[in-house]
């Protein structure tokens, strides 16, 4: 029997009644995204504890810029729906788009403008939550928790604006308007809430007042143990799950795959931005890779089953990815398969903490070498488990939701004292 969470009133709360949360998302169910898995997560245990929360969201169109599911499933505009839990979702608009980066700003734009009516037709909040990206979300959390005369908890799952800066994303004025806005709320924020410590740190250093961590983590109870790989096999398997864009860099991967040849086959599984560039790229080299729609589920676990090692990749050329780490290192901790580590800072330390496998240099011929001497080695394939019980301590989204539920009930009294 697992614990339960015990929160305990706040002041100036009505006897029996949970807090009222207001989330605004730029994704969430019924779509498959990172925010969409950390907040069904929270969502599921805060609903436990008898709080409700109205998610204020686009109409699904992630990752396609366009509805992909049937109107019914994807919501309505501004039509209230039952979540998964206890939670209400309120639909926004959205603009159709495709891979360009200026249309998806605006449509991000366009959400969160309307996300601030929504916001009001919803029941009145204790709180206002802004999970971002997307960007524009931030300053709608903002004049929403204005309106309502509520506390603002603004959520950074990224190091923003120093990814901004890092991506190049905007130019010249433009950018400065993007880095203004983004530091104007984060310090007037009543709680900023980053995923990782170091990021934490680097606002703290900024003179933001108040930064908690609530980093990402995964429901182990739904990932199962994997049998180690198979001692002996024809050829060496790797696997990617995530997305293909300008942060992860896989055309390194790609490059490395083609340099072991036929003795080796990478799987790709996802989609991004750089999806069609990787797909030529592959092409051109003749490489052993093949490329997956995103996978869920069995299908998923089969795939993490059939891996020999599983690869998470950050570009090391953007220093804000020393306090960034991808969502899907949890994932991969937890299933316990070798991971081939293309990342530094905190990611990389958390890797070695959980003794998960080997940290390579963002280089072909480096990543290649670790590669071959993999497949030559099986036995370094084989994990002690350590990397679960990692996760178990550190990343169990039954304890992080506690964490954060814990944050929320003393910033409110806080506020009401």
């Amino acid at each position: 029997m697992q614990d339960e969470t015990i929160v305990e009133p706040v002041p100036g709360q009505p006897a029996g009644r949970g807090l009222q949360i207001t989330l605004i998302t730029h994704s969430y169910w019924p779509e498959q995204s990172p925010p969409q898995r950390r907040w069904t997560a929270m969502i599921k245990e805060f609903s436990h504890a008898g709080w409700g929360v109205d998610v204020i969201t686009p109409v699904a169109h992630y990752p396609f810029g366009r509805r992909a599911l049937p109107r019914w499933m994807a919501g309505r505009p501004f039509h209230l729906r039952n979540g998964q839990f206890t939670e209400k979702i309120l639909h926004v608009p959205y603009l159709r788009h495709g891979n360009s980066r200026v249309a998806r700003l605006l449509d991000q734009c366009y959400s969160a403008a309307l996300s601030v009516p929504a916001g009001m037709m919803v029941r009145k909040p204790d709180v206002v939550i802004v999970t971002a990206p997307g960007l524009p979300s931030l300053m709608a959390g903002y004049v929403l928790a204005k309106l309502r005369r509520v506390p603002l908890i603004v959520e950074m799952r990224d190091a923003w604006p120093d990814l901004a800066r890092d991506a190049r994303l905007v130019q010249g004025s433009v950018k400065s308007i993007a880095e203004h806005v983004v530091d104007f709320v984060q310090h007037r924020a009543n709680l900023v809430v980053t995923v990782t410590e170091g990021f934490a740190a680097t606002l703290r250093s900024r003179g933001v007042r108040n930064v908690a961590t609530v980093s990402n983590g995964v429901a182990l109870d739904a990932i199962p143990v994997l049998d180690a790989p198979e001692p002996e096999r024809d050829h060496f398997e790797a696997l990617y799950l995530g997305n293909h864009g300008e942060s992860q860099r896989l055309d390194v991967a790609i490059r490395a795959s083609a340099l072991v040849g036929d003795s080796m086959h990478l799987h790709l599984v996802g989609h991004g931005t750089q999806r069609p560039a990787l797909e030529k790229l592959a092409r051109q080299l003749k490489a052993p890779v093949t490329f997956h729609a995103p996978l869920t589920g069995d299908a998923m676990m089969e795939r993490y089953a059939s891996a020999d090692t599983c690869l998470v990749s950050l570009r090391d050329d953007w220093k804000s990815f020393e306090t960034t780490v991808p969502s899907k290192t949890y994932e991969v901790l937890a299933i316990g398969r070798h991971v081939t580590a293309i990342v530094r800072g905190e990611a990389a330390r958390i890797v070695e903490d959980a003794e998960a496998g080997d940290i390579v240099a963002s280089d072909p011929e480096a990543l290649a070498a670790l590669w071959r001497d993999l497949a030559a080695d099986r036995g370094r394939l084989i994990r002690n488990g350590d990397s679960r019980q990692w996760v178990k301590t550190h990343a169990e989204f039954s304890q992080l939701a506690g964490d954060y539920m814990e944050l929320i009930t003393g910033l409110l009294t806080e506020s009401r004292s």
